[in-house]
Formats: structure tokens, sequence, C-alpha cells
């Protein structure tokens, strides 16, 4: 067991150095300030491993010691709990048994395993929290601006990698603006309705309930009105939801449009074959959750070698921040063009969703806001959505973060997964 010395200017640094030497679940033994900075002591992982091991081996060893010194005529017991045999001296009319000493160990030194990770869980917050101390009273106006980001919506990970690459010397309104600019320049967006101007085949995809059918009515109706009822096409997958097809089929009667039900691939190579001439196909699928293992076999559907499909995810607004992560990651494997968020009049904000689509790198093509067919959709324009999100009218929600959990929300988020796109600092004009 060897204990090792971490000698840095502030916690959070030396933190970082024994992470980078140790690893994530390195065992902190003790944190003090010295003249020098701050110092702690770690040991790690695998170093308690053995210790547990060593103490294993210890007691068994005692253990046979202890079976060799009883007499002959004492009588062996097997525990029914254990499983082992325990020797025991014969007293007579006594039917104790003996717990095995290495069980009692191997069951302490656990207890004292997760009392350990307790306290270096404890240890890190608190961390955190004077670090978060330190650098609010260094830098307040970043704290500020990353308050701002935080209760917006977007993500710790975001938001600190906004905030790290802030200029220095700036008041907070100089911040905002630098933040704000570089969100708009990571916020990868369509120019105004390229879809429609430029054509081809597009399916949109995505989870139940997020508006893929009023959209793709909305889609269909603004390239109508461009190009004209007989250049522009409707298909559905969709034989699944009750009522789903017919739905599709009434948006089409009012734009003069047919509906054409998919079976199968071979259905949709063939139907897709007949329908070249047409400027814009749109495609309407099944809604299905991203854990479906029907997901995969719908986007093998969609995969045509003859071809180009292009993939639209369609996601939510109103969905959480965790909801949406796991529905990109899903779906980014199949070659998704570009995505469309619906239900903007539902959610508390569109932070959430702008953030994923930002750590993602996804193209966002339209937001939608409404029922309405084709009035509530728009050509995104980043602008004016992140105008939007901070200068909404601030709430008291219970969900706002007060300062004392900032560090606390920080902290626990300080650990990426490697999966996240690396963010840009600048402007549109760099």
């Amino acid at each position: 067991m060897k204990v090792k010395r971490y000698l840095a200017a502030t916690s959070r640094e030396a933190l970082r150095k024994v992470k980078a030497d140790l690893g994530a679940e390195a065992i902190i033994l003790s944190n003090r300030k010295t003249d020098s900075g701050v110092e702690i002591m770690a040991l790690a992982d695998t170093d308690m491993t053995s210790l547990v091991e060593a103490q294993q081996t210890e007691n068994l060893k005692s253990q046979e010691k202890s079976k060799s010194a009883n007499s002959e005529n004492d009588y062996v017991h097997r525990s029914p709990v254990y499983g082992s045999q325990n020797v025991l001296p014969n007293t007579g009319n006594e039917t104790a048994e003996r717990i095995p000493e290495n069980v009692l160990s191997e069951e302490f030194v656990q207890t004292l395993m997760k009392e350990i990770h307790a306290m270096k869980c404890t240890l890190e917050d608190q961390l955190a929290t004077v670090a978060w101390g330190n650098n609010a009273q260094r830098n307040p106006e970043k704290m500020k601006v990353l308050r701002a980001l935080l209760n917006a919506g977007f993500s710790p990970l975001l938001s600190r990698r906004l905030v790290d690459k802030l200029s220095e010397g700036l008041d907070y309104e100089l911040s905002m603006k630098q933040a704000v600019s570089a969100l708009t320049f990571n916020l990868h967006t369509a120019s105004d309705d390229e879809m429609i101007q430029k054509g081809g085949v597009y399916a949109l995809v995505g989870a139940t309930g997020v508006g893929k059918t009023t959209t793709i009515a909305k889609l269909a109706a603004r390239s109508v009105i461009r190009h004209g009822a007989e250049k522009v096409a409707l298909l559905t997958t969709d034989s699944y939801r009750i009522g789903g097809h017919e739905q599709l089929r009434v948006y089409g009667r009012l734009l003069g449009l047919s509906v054409r039900n998919i079976q199968d691939g071979d259905d949709l190579q063939l139907t897709l074959s007949e329908l070249r001439n047409k400027h814009i196909v749109f495609i309407d699928t099944v809604g299905m959750s991203h854990r479906d293992q029907m997901m995969a076999e719908q986007i093998a559907m969609l995969s045509n070698p003859e071809t180009v499909i292009n993939k639209m995810l369609v996601i939510s607004a109103a969905s959480s921040d965790r909801t949406l992560d796991e529905i990109i990651t899903a779906y980014r494997k199949y070659d998704i063009h570009g995505c469309i968020v619906t239900k903007v009049d539902e959610a508390a904000g569109l932070g959430v969703a702008l953030d994923a689509v930002i750590r993602r790198k996804l193209v966002l093509h339209y937001v939608t806001n409404g029922q309405k067919v084709p009035e509530d959709i728009h050509s995104a324009n980043p602008r004016y959505l992140l105008h939007r999100i901070f200068n909404a009218k601030p709430s008291d929600s219970a969900f706002t973060l007060q300062d004392a959990e900032f560090a606390l929300v920080m902290a626990r988020n300080n650990n990426p997964d490697g999966s996240e796109s690396k963010l840009y600092a600048g402007t549109k004009h760099e």
C-alpha cells in the first residue's frame, strides 16, 4: 500500500493531479492547507483492493491455526448461514455457532470502503464549494454568466466550456455578448428553407408524440406554395398507430396531395422510382422509443440503395436534457442529415434543446411552435433563438439554482465521457 502526496495551489488543481495519477476511484485520505498551497494524501483504489485481499489471506491462515489447535473431542458443525465448517469446543448441550472470522472481515472492509467512498464524495463537494467561492471572488462577472447559462437550461459541461473561453477583464454585459456570440457560432443551422429549395427525399424520424406528422404537413404546405402540388409527394410507413395514416391523408386532401402507404423496403424502393419526377418527397415514419429494437429495422428500410433518403431527426423542446441526449445518441449512428425542434410553445425554455443540438453538432433546419399548418413552422435563426432564450422573463422556479447549489452541480458534472464535440470560440464573422 502506497500513500501518495499531492501539492497544488488550489484544491481543484490538487484533485486533478490525483485523478490524473491514480484515476477517478482514488481514495482521498486527507486534505489540508499548507504554506505552499493545498496538500492531499491519496491512495489508489487498487492498493485498497490489495489490502482487502491481504486481510482475507491473513484471516484464513488464522482460522486454519485455530482449527489445528482444537482437541480431538471437538465436533464439526456446518453453518446453515455461511455453509462453512466451524470448529467449536464440545461443551455438552451448547449448540451456538461461531461466525467465521473471514466473513466478519469482509463485511467490515466492505463497510469501510463504502464509508471511505462517502467521505471522498463529501470532500469533493466541499472542495468544489471552496473552488466555487474562490472563482466567484476572482471572476465575479464570469460566474454571473455561468449562472445565466445554467438557469437558461444549458448543461454544466457546455456552460463551463463557454465561460472558460471568455476574455478576462470584461464586465457582465460584454461577457454575455461574447458568450452568446460563441453560442451563435456553434449553433449550426441550415439556410432559409434549404430543404424545400434543394428538394430530394426526406424521412422524418423520432420518438412517439414529437409531432412528425404535423411537421410533415407544414413542410408539404410550404413546398406546395413554392413548387406546386404536382411536384410534392407524401408517403407514410405508419400503419401501426390508429388514425396516424388517416391524419396525414386529411392534410394531403387539404393540400391536393395523395398519400401512399409503404409496407416494406421493396415497396419503398418501387414507389420512389415511380416518383422520380417529383421535386420533393416526404416520408412519415412510425414513432417509437429510441430503445425499441424495431427502430433499427425502420432505419434499415430507409436505407435505399438507389435513392438518397435524408433522415431528419425530430425532437421535442419539451423533453428533458437526458432524454434528448439518449435520443440523439441512438439516432446519430444512422447518418442523420439534420434535425427539427418541435413543441417550442410547450417547453419552459429552448436552452435544453439547443444545448443538445450544439454539443452533438446537429444541423438545425426548423423549429415549430403550434398546430397551425403551415404557419407554425420557422426556419432556424440562431440569433433570434438565442435572443429569445436570454431575454425571456426570469422565473422564480423551484428549478432555479441558488448560489450554494452551483458548486455541487458543477462538481458532479466535471467528468465528460469524451463523446461531446469540441466547442469553438468566436462568431460567424470570424
